[in-house]
């Protein structure tokens, strides 16, 4: 919670300057549209410092607010608000304590939503794929796809495995590559996700295989950090390259 506080704080700063700046530029004489607007110069080291301050937060506020969860909120609220607050204005309608349960609320609210929708997704999605040419469904929910057949032996769970993979979200992002990196893992197979551990016993060494792996056999509903969001399905690209002993 403290840390969406100080991303609002910023990006109210931000607003109001630019409300400001709005307001400052109106009272000198107006420029015709057709005229190019200088650039501010900056005088002393407090013009240089606020101008960095300004740019700094400018471009964090802009990243981070697309993100913000339900992705709806109103600019001109925000400055106002803001400029309430740091003016002790009486007549916001929200006070600091009660602001912070309403976002809480909202954030929970959000968080359910988007859980929810990726749960739906994936349901849809795995429904669908299954019944795809070439498309294996195990009991467990893993499906997987040969991709390119090998002929070597299949490891055991207590065995190592060396393997060049690409991982997605149902979306198509790519999270993680060891193709791009250009070196290729080595790992227990008792060490990694249960699809993974899965799906590997699955294949020859040679093969390359598509695994479409459920949430519950991935990085469940904690995900894993900001890069796999709650609930994800995961879909990977494994090349089964070598079995260690």
């Amino acid at each position: 919670m403290r840390k969406i506080l100080i991303v609002l704080s910023i990006c109210c700063f931000a607003a109001f300057s630019a409300q400001a700046s709005k307001k400052d530029s109106s009272k000198k004489n107006k420029k015709s549209k057709n005229e190019v607007q200088v650039a501010r110069k900056l005088l002393n080291s407090t013009d240089s410092v606020s101008y960095a301050l300004g740019v700094n937060m400018g471009t964090s506020v802009k990243q981070q607010m697309t993100q913000f969860p339900g992705g709806q909120y109103d600019i001109n609220v925000f400055a106002e608000a803001f400029e309430k607050a740091i003016k002790s204005d009486t007549t916001l309608v929200m006070t600091s304590d009660s602001a912070n349960v309403y976002l809480d609320k909202y954030m929970t609210k959000m968080q359910a939503q988007e859980n929810s929708k990726a749960k739906e997704d994936q349901a849809k999605f795995l429904s669908e794929n299954k019944k795809r040419e070439g498309v294996v469904e195990l009991p467990s929910g893993l499906q997987y796809q040969v991709v390119k057949a090998g002929t070597g032996p299949k490891p055991q769970l207590t065995d190592k495995v060396k393997v060049h993979y690409e991982g997605f979200l149902l979306n198509g992002k790519k999270f993680d590559s060891s193709v791009d990196r250009g070196e290729p893992v080595t790992f227990p197979l008792t060490q990694v996700i249960k699809g993974w551990t899965e799906g590997l016993q699955q294949m020859n060494v040679g093969s390359k295989y598509t695994l479409y792996i459920p949430y519950e056999l991935a990085y469940g509903e904690q995900g894993a950090g900001k890069v796999i969001p709650p609930f994800s399905m995961l879909i990977f690209e494994v090349e089964l390259l070598e079995i260690q002993k």
